[in-house]
């Protein structure tokens, strides 16, 4: 009984929407005003003491567990929780302290490791089923609302590269290559030697292969190493979806890194997930099944880092909505496999995805999260760059 008033307290207060409840004791409770067209069904009780501490990753192990059914769309349901002020899932108090200690401590080249083939090397085949051809698994770029997926992930690459105003004949790094599209689109389409750095097997082992099959191997190369264990310079840096992953510790070193393997006035774009707030950086559910090691740093927290480093900064480009559409593609592709993806990983895996697909593109929805591309330049901000902005979107403009 007294769990029950606990929560019911709880959730009359959690979100901006109707919802509607059913207990573990059959009995159904409304909250908010209107038609709900979200039911949460309690299986079971949870544990109180552990929702106090880390309601997210309570609630979101009930759901893996299937002690909680959601009838309706959960990304509505999150961004409804985020949209809500006094929720007690969007107050962080209860395990920002908990988490702190592991989040700033620093990752070692070992751990690194680890964290990057837990997530990445879960095997080509799964990441095949839901992504597209490309096998881009970054925010893609919708520079029209018609683009399939695949068109808005090839115009993500270009737009990078166009923002770098690229020459033929120089070499780019890509530090944390994933499947080898922008590497290979920039030594194919740009004329440039290209580079990439990755620590998961699976996605150098298939970056390989496509370099084989394109007869590319003169012009793009691939490493299977730490990003810290690079001895080159180079004239133009990418890093999409990367710093997320190198631990709050190691921000400033990510940072002075894509500097020290600049030439003097080369120039770096660096894409990746970032906020417009204040908070802890991390996610206990996430930071458990998704991405080990992760930390979300703020705006103002890679600022610093970029001055710090001796860089400057040429452009600023926020697209917060360009990852909410890819990730509402994402999980639609997801829901098409999704029993497939039952049979072959389980249900408790198959659920964890789901949720954190819709729970991702709540968190960009309601602005909790957001994501950015810095273009910078090691020398004076703009060197050897259009003085218009317009260079940047001309391709978009012809399409």
């Amino acid at each position: 009984m007294l769990q029950k008033k606990v929560l019911n307290k709880l959730l009359a207060r959690a979100f901006n929407i109707p919802v509607k409840v059913t207990y573990w004791d059959g009995k159904t409770e409304a909250y908010g005003q209107g038609q709900s067209d979200i039911h949460i069904t309690f299986n079971k009780k949870l544990d109180l003491k552990r929702m106090a501490k880390v309601p997210t990753l309570e609630l979101a192990e009930a759901y893996m567990r299937r002690d909680i059914e959601i009838d309706g769309s959960i990304q509505e349901l999150v961004t409804a929780a985020y949209g809500q002020s006094d929720s007690f899932l969007t107050d962080q108090s209860g395990f920002t302290g908990a988490l702190l200690s592991k989040f700033t401590s620093s990752h070692d080249k070992e751990t690194s490791k680890e964290d990057i083939q837990s997530h990445y090397d879960i095997g080509n085949d799964f990441y095949q089923k839901w992504l597209d051809d490309t096998m881009t698994y970054s925010c893609a770029y919708w520079a029209r609302d018609d683009m399939t997926l695949e068109e808005a992930q090839i115009a993500k690459v270009h737009h990078i590269l166009d923002k770098l105003n690229s020459q033929p004949g120089k070499k780019l790094l890509d530090i944390g290559s994933g499947w080898g599209t922008l590497i290979i689109t920039a030594a194919q389409d740009y004329d440039l030697e290209t580079y990439g750095v990755t620590l998961s097997e699976e996605q150098y082992n298939y970056t390989i292969q496509r370099v084989k099959e394109l007869g590319l191997e003169d012009k793009v190369h691939v490493m299977l190493k730490d990003y810290r264990d690079i001895e080159q310079q180079f004239d133009y840096i990418t890093s999409v979806g990367m710093f997320e992953h190198v631990g709050k510790d190691n921000l400033a070193e990510y940072f002075a890194d894509v500097a020290k393997y600049l030439v003097p006035n080369g120039r770096a774009l660096i894409h990746g997930i970032t906020g417009q707030h204040y908070g802890a950086g991390v996610d206990p559910f996430i930071e458990k099944y998704i991405f080990p090691g992760g930390y979300i740093p703020n705006v103002i927290e890679n600022m610093t880092h970029i001055m710090d480093a001796g860089l400057q900064l040429d452009d600023l480009e926020p697209l917060r909505r360009h990852y909410q559409k890819t990730l509402e593609h994402w999980t639609v592709n997801y829901h098409k496999v999704y029993d497939e993806t039952v049979k072959e990983y389980g249900e408790q895996f198959a659920r964890m995805w789901n949720l954190y697909l819709q729970a991702c593109a709540a968190s960009f929805e309601a602005g909790n999260i957001d994501i950015m591309q810095f273009l910078v330049t090691k020398g004076p901000a703009g060197h050897d760059l259009p003085m218009s902005r317009a260079y940047m979107t001309v391709r978009d403009n012809n399409n």
